[in-house]
């Protein structure tokens, strides 16, 4: 089987699902794991593909994503190769998918195993609900947030934090609107945006009554096996907070 990913964290699933000379080409953005990103054949960015470079790698399977990547190249591919397209916003839809994924591979008993795994690992963090209300940053200029329809959303929640947000999406906020808001921590992401200790020392500044975090958005925004590792950071982000 000829495969190729154009969703970075489902890139990571595919190596951690015991794939290797499978995968024919990524995206550049698939930077896990390090030695496929130096390695594999690059098929542009997840919104940017190069639908040539990918044809001529004659995939047997594509695994794409709604969010991540454009209808209009998505249905272009559909036409020409199997295309296995997810869309996850949340954690049950992020396991059927990883299931549905092993299943695609012939890798089903890794996945399933995966995936309870996974489902053991979020049940660490059921007790550590909070009252804390959080702002979850992803841009700076302008300022985006993640709404209460993403799987940011859900891993917030599943986490024990409190999504402040309760509009779809990825909102513009304006700053007034962050005052008004009056969260209890404003989460400031590593991705996309790379928000960065200048930064939050600048929104410190800004938003004094709020407690401004550098968080590591692979942990809330990669669904598929780096959910595994994502639980256990969460416990310890908790620690940190209190």
């Amino acid at each position: 089987m000829r495969i190729v990913s154009l969703v970075p964290s489902l890139t990571e699933l595919l190596f951690d699902l015991g794939l290797d000379e499978e995968v024919v080409g990524i995206t550049k953005f698939c930077i896990h794991p390090e030695t496929w990103f130096r390695l594999k054949k690059r098929v542009g960015g997840t919104k940017q593909l190069h639908l040539d470079t990918i044809r001529l790698l004659l995939p047997d399977l594509i695994i794409a994503n709604k969010e991540e990547n454009t209808r209009e190249q998505i249905e272009a591919l559909q036409n020409e190769h199997k295309v296995l397209l997810t869309d996850i916003y949340t954690l049950s839809q992020s396991l059927d998918a990883i299931q549905a994924i092993g299943i695609a591979v012939n890798r089903q008993n890794a996945a399933d195993e995966l995936c309870a795994r996974i489902s053991k690992a979020i049940q660490t963090c059921a007790h550590q609900q909070s009252q804390q209300k959080v702002l979850y940053i992803i841009w700076n200029a302008p300022i985006m947030a993640a709404g209460n329809d993403t799987f940011i959303h859900a891993m917030l929640e599943a986490a024990g934090w409190q999504n402040i947000i309760d509009t779809s999406r990825y909102p513009v906020l304006e700053e007034s609107q962050i005052y008004e808001l009056q969260p209890d921590l404003i989460f400031l992401s590593s991705e996309p945006f790379p928000f960065a200790e200048k930064h939050q020392q600048a929104w410190q500044e800004k938003f004094p009554k709020s407690r401004v975090v550098l968080v590591d958005g692979e942990f809330f925004s990669w669904y598929g096996s780096r959910m595994l590792q994502a639980f256990p950071y969460f416990s310890r982000l908790h620690a940190s907070l209190t």
